[in-house]
């Protein structure tokens, strides 16, 4: 049993929905779905009445919700204090990244704040968008760094996060280079001879936003999926052999540009993005560490304008 398991549960359990709690817990709802039946499984009973609208526990579920808050909070506690014996770990500021951010824009920007804020240390945890975000909520890193987009928000709430914007990205088309430097593979294609396209896998979130590319393309585009993955480098490394065509973050692509090796597989199809970093808001005795805190300061003072009023915290795609 997972205890990701009970804290699908629970959100269920106050919500009432499925699509709503796989929302706010950032999976598909399909996913959400398959969790909540494994931890019925594990327990051995159902635990939801699916017979009703809205959702409501069984008297099973009604048990399993009450212990399952005592056992989250008892964890909680329980790592809240271990982290209180690692006192040397107090300087380091931890980030949770999606993995093409900390290929690509990390260790750009780490060497930016050192010539401008000065040494930090840190500690970079590489995941996927939806495992990245989870370590924000779940309080298991400082800062969150990830990408935006306005049409893929993440269900952050403003009263409880904050966020920087840290600079712009653009998600663009690109193809390996022939011997003249033109496009192996040139967009849009025709509908009896589709282009290779190097695809990212269900789910990932520069997926959707290449979808919204291609869904706004007031050209038709003839693609053939013909490889996937969750990762942008993945998807370069297959480009650089010829494989086909690959939208990828410019950042990720700058070297390659710059040799040759890869250019652009046709014009129009851009979509720029932000890269922002979030942070739970500090509240009462739960302050955030020194360095994080002055970090934070130095970021507020160097951002981008940023939204005004009360609005809900979004997460895209980016880079500077």
């Amino acid at each position: 049993m997972e205890t990701k398991w009970l804290e699908d549960f629970v959100s269920l359990a106050e919500t009432r929905s499925f699509s709503r709690s796989a929302t706010l817990r950032h999976v598909t709802q399909p996913a959400f779905s398959r969790r909540i039946q494994s931890l019925e499984a594990w327990a051995g009973t159902d635990l939801v009445d699916r017979s009703s609208y809205p959702t409501r526990l069984t008297p099973a579920g009604e048990t399993l919700y009450t212990q399952s808050l005592e056992m989250l909070q008892g964890l909680q506690s329980t790592r809240a204090m271990l982290r209180g014996h690692n006192s040397a770990g107090q300087d380091v500021i931890e980030f949770a990244v999606p993995h093409t951010l900390a290929f690509t824009f990390f260790p750009a920007w780490v060497s930016s704040l050192r010539e401008k804020f000065g040494p930090i240390k840190s500690r970079l945890i590489a995941l996927n968008v939806h495992d990245a975000v989870l370590r924000l909520v779940e309080g298991s890193c400082d800062l969150l760094i990830a990408y935006h987009h306005d049409s893929q928000p993440f269900q952050l709430d403003a009263d409880r996060y904050e966020m920087v914007s840290l600079g712009r990205e653009m998600l663009a088309p690109f193809v390996k280079a022939e011997a003249d430097g033109a496009p192996l593979f040139r967009l849009p294609g025709r509908a009896g001879q589709p282009l290779p396209y190097l695809g990212y896998a269900p789910g990932a979130y520069l997926g959707r936003v290449v979808d919204l590319i291609l869904k706004q393309s007031g050209t038709a585009i003839h693609l053939d999926r013909v490889y996937e993955t969750d990762m942008a480098e993945g998807l370069k490394a297959m480009a650089l052999e010829g494989h086909g065509i690959a939208f990828l973050p410019l950042s990720a692509v700058k070297k390659e540009l710059r040799a040759k090796k890869l250019v652009s597989a046709g014009p129009g199809l851009e979509m720029a993005m932000d890269v922002r970093v979030y942070r739970e808001r500090p509240t009462g005795k739960d302050t955030a560490k020194s360095p994080a805190q002055a970090l934070w300061h130095f970021l507020e003072s160097q951002a981008l304008p940023r939204p005004t009023g009360k609005t809900r915290l979004n997460g895209n795609l980016g880079s500077p």
